[in-house]
């Protein structure tokens, strides 16, 4: 299985998310559903109650049997990526992958999947100083512009304010809203925007990146820790503090994830160690139940 370490490697967000995405899709049917739609899918006997309009009258002139013709119709989506681009994504954890290195490539291989399956793709960067928004279109073009715009962005800053943020929720879109954040904020505006995307759009996956020296706290020694977006430091002795460090991370982690569920959030933890099969996994399993 590539490893996020060897898929960053590559230095090519297309080919990385490529490989990513087909190896998952192996194997995989595309979403299709019984119906009324317009590709001639089989027949089936008629049953007693079946709409009489769907009759193949001249299947039955020919064979004296009843036939109800079956399509298939496709069960696209509208997939909205959205990605915390705050300086927070920095962090570089041991395996030299920051978390927005992740990021990207989680968010390409997901918009490769989607796109694969038929869904509008569209992508919202979250940056200070304003949206960098690609409205959902499934065109041919589309995946190539999710690429450039995941490729040239580059984490600054703290999160957007409401008034920034106030076009995304401006109107109602069913949707699948895909969130990939570290969730690091200040008073809660990211699960202030999160809320507002549940009521606008429906369903919301909440995708949680941590870094793995983050989790397991592999610092040694004498350290000097600095808050990427405010600028604030500390000055600690990693060894001694250790236990504290992960009694409180592990308690924080508790209660983020209780909080998300019970706001109806889809809500799982990854480590930028974590293959993206398991977020692909949950992203598909979201989809088909919207489907």
């Amino acid at each position: 299985m590539l490893t996020p370490e060897i898929l960053h490697a590559l230095h090519n967000l297309p080919l990385a998310a490529k490989q990513a995405a087909e190896g998952f899709l192996h194997g995989q049917h595309q979403s299709r559903r019984h119906g009324t739609g317009m590709e001639f899918s089989q027949y089936r006997p008629y049953q007693p109650g079946d709409d009489l309009r769907r009759l193949d009258w001249r299947l039955a002139a020919r064979s004296d049997r009843y036939y109800l013709r079956e399509s298939e119709v496709d069960t696209s989506l509208t997939v909205h990526l959205l990605l915390d681009a705050t300086a927070s994504m920095n962090h570089r954890d041991d395996n030299g992958l920051r978390k927005l290195d992740y990021a990207r490539l989680l968010l390409a291989a997901l918009a490769y999947i989607a796109t694969q399956q038929g869904d509008a793709v569209g992508l919202t960067i979250l940056h200070p100083a304003g949206l960098q928004h690609l409205p959902p279109r499934a065109d041919a073009r589309q995946l190539a512009r999710l690429y450039h715009a995941l490729e040239t962005t580059e984490a600054t800053g703290t999160f957007p304010d409401a008034g920034t943020l106030a076009p995304l929720t401006a109107r109602r879109q069913r949707a699948l809203t895909v969130c990939v954040s570290d969730l690091y904020e200040q008073d809660s505006e990211i699960e202030s925007l999160l809320k507002r995307l549940r009521t606008t759009s429906g369903e919301v996956l909440l995708l949680h990146v941590l870094a793995r020296n983050e989790l397991e706290f592999t610092f040694r020694g004498a350290i000097t820790f600095e808050d990427l977006e405010t600028g604030q430091r500390l000055q600690l002795d990693a060894d001694q503090q250790r236990t504290t460090w992960q009694q409180q991370l592990q308690a924080w982690l508790e209660t983020t994830a209780q909080q998300a569920r019970r706001r109806g959030f889809d809500y799982h933890q990854l480590s930028t160690a974590d293959p993206l099969d398991r977020a692909m996994r949950e992203f598909m399993r979201r989809r088909m139940l919207l489907s």
